[in-house]
């Protein structure tokens, strides 16, 4: 769901940007009240685990792939305010280093992922979290983020006046319903592995606490070089409506970088050139969220 450069109009991508802006700078400041310095590391791990989840594409129909968002898995782990730090640090990451989402409607998508999808997780997550519907609050919570994030790029992409038919609408709306169908799912099942491990691992400073988060980043890491030689190369629901709406060729790129599309360039093997740009955003992610968690956590002490 990364729009790229060249599908929102100016006015658009502009506000969207003034948004992204104040709601991170405000979430920025409640995250820096409820910092805790032992759930530093859990910030830099969990934000390294999503972004490797995010480079998995999976089929969910139709010649298009999906992929984790990590919304609510980031809410459940790491609370509401801290989880869209590190989605907007994902985002920031992905767009500079990965082109991966335009750098001129980075606004547009930290505010609908990082934003309101992770508010969109946490709804359900707060209201039925706490009894035997603790489960279906997760699902819910990953499938609203997907919708929620899905149909606003939808409406910004109306707001700039491409034209979409209800066929296109239709096909589109029931390919992101499977997508979020199987982000609740896949979210459940993480957040019970990780509980069964140590059900307080965020917070926990012993041998059983670091066991859970050394587990985490090991999975980041065989995502970014296994995972990708099962990745589905299916565009994704965004670049497949994009097709289907005669748009895919305004998708324009401010700049280059050498890894470009997740793949390091100049190097022969296309295993090692994803391999090697996976290794290196998780790297990259890591060192960021971490930082930023332990300046808000300065910030919040002082």
């Amino acid at each position: 769901m990364h729009i790229p450069d060249g599908f929102l109009s100016t006015p658009v991508w502009a506000a969207l940007d003034a948004a992204a802006v104040v709601s991170v700078g405000s979430l920025a400041r409640r995250t820096q009240r409820e910092i805790e310095d032992c759930r530093i590391p859990a910030l830099g791990v969990m934000g390294a685990f999503v972004f490797a989840a995010q480079m998995i594409n999976f089929p969910v129909g139709l010649g298009t792939s999906g992929h984790l968002l990590g919304s609510a898995l980031l809410v459940v782990t790491l609370g509401p305010a801290a989880a869209s730090i590190v989605m907007a640090a994902i985002l920031v990451i992905q767009a500079l280093i990965f082109q991966d989402g335009g750098i001129l409607a980075l606004g547009a998508n930290v505010f609908n992922m990082a934003v309101a999808g992770v508010l969109a997780a946490y709804l359900p997550y707060r209201i039925w979290s706490a009894g035997r519907m603790r489960n279906f609050a997760i699902f819910a919570g990953g499938a609203l983020a997907v919708l929620v994030g899905a149909a606003l790029a939808v409406g910004e992409l109306l707001a700039s006046g491409i034209r979409m038919g209800p066929g296109i609408l239709g096909i589109s709306c029931g390919l992101f319903a499977v997508n979020a169908v199987l982000e609740g799912s896949i979210t459940v099942a993480v957040v019970r592995s990780l509980e069964a491990m140590r059900p307080d691992w965020v917070r926990a400073p012993d041998s059983s606490g670091r066991l859970v988060l050394g587990s985490l980043a090991a999975a980041a890491v065989l995502l970014a070089v296994v995972g990708v030689l099962f990745a589905s190369a299916d565009p994704d629901g965004l670049q497949r409506l994009a097709e289907r709406a005669g748009i895919a060729e305004r998708a324009k790129n401010l700049f280059t970088t050498p890894m470009t599309d997740y793949q390091l360039g100049g190097v022969r093997s296309e295993w090692a050139r994803k391999a090697v740009a996976g290794l290196a955003g998780v790297a990259a992610i890591t060192l960021l969220t971490l930082g930023l968690s332990k300046a808000l956590a300065r910030r919040g002490r002082a």
